[in-house]
Parts: structure tokens; sequence; C-alpha cells
């Protein structure tokens, strides 16, 4: 399953994934009990099943208990999801969409989280260069 492959979730379903990433592994009974305004024990287990169906969970038996776990790495999840919103709010611009994010009162950014996002410019600048001349260097011909 590619990045762009991962379906979309629904809040509850997201509250649900946070909880089951929270507890690494988890009975629909615990996610219940971490949910906020929880529904039903049976609408839990439905959400998991269709958490499961998606590919985001799988479950184990402990006996008479399903115990449920995340099959993605939250950092992946999450990349998924921040592409979805990068994409549909910000034309497909991080640049945008980092605007967006650093132009808020109520996100301050710490000057290691700023220090942070200056490698990761310089790194990417880099690749960019790299990529440059290695097209430079392949279209040109040899004497």
């Amino acid at each position: 399953m590619t990045t762009n492959d991962i379906p979309q979730l629904s809040k509850r379903e997201r509250q649900i994934m946070d909880a089951i990433y929270r507890l690494g592994r988890a009975t629909a009974a615990e996610v219940r009990a971490e949910l906020p305004d929880a529904p039903t024990y049976t609408t839990v287990r439905g959400l998991l099943r269709i958490l499961e169906r998606k590919g985001h969970i799988g479950h184990t038996e402990e006996g008479t208990r399903f115990v449920y776990a995340p099959l993605l790495q939250r950092q992946r999840a999450g990349a998924s999801l921040l592409s979805h919103i990068v994409r549909t709010f910000f034309d497909g611009s991080a640049a945008n969409a980092m605007a967006a994010m650093l132009g808020t009162p109520e996100r301050s950014v710490n000057s290691a989280e700023v220090e942070r996002l200056s490698d990761l410019v310089k790194q990417e600048r880099k690749k960019i260069k790299e990529r440059t001349r290695g097209r430079g260097r392949s279209g040109a011909r040899s004497k």
C-alpha cells in the first residue's frame, strides 16, 4: 500500500487510531475508555472492524478477546494525511502549507523547530542542485 493509497479517516476513526497508537495495542473496551464522548461498545467494535478493513489496524485473538494494533507506523499515516491536506487546501504546495502554519497566532515555533526547518530546507536545496546538475550532464554529448 503506497502512502497515497491509505484511506482517509473520519473524526471518530482518527480518535480511535490516536488511542491505539497511544496504547500500542488495545481491546475494544480499552479503546472505548480512551475516547471522548465514548460511543457504545458495539459502535467501537464496528469502527475497529472498519479500520481493519481499511488496512490501518490488525488484530490477534487472546482467548475470547480481540486485541488491535496499528499496521502503519504513526509517522507514515501522518504523512499520508498531511499530503492529503496539502493537496486539498494548498494546491499541492508544501510552501503554502508551511506559510499557513507559521503565520497563525495559535502556533508558535521555538528556536529548535526553526533550526530543524532551516536544515530541512538546506537539504532540499542540495537535492535540487544535484538533480539539476545530473540532468545537465546526461543531456550533454561527448566529442
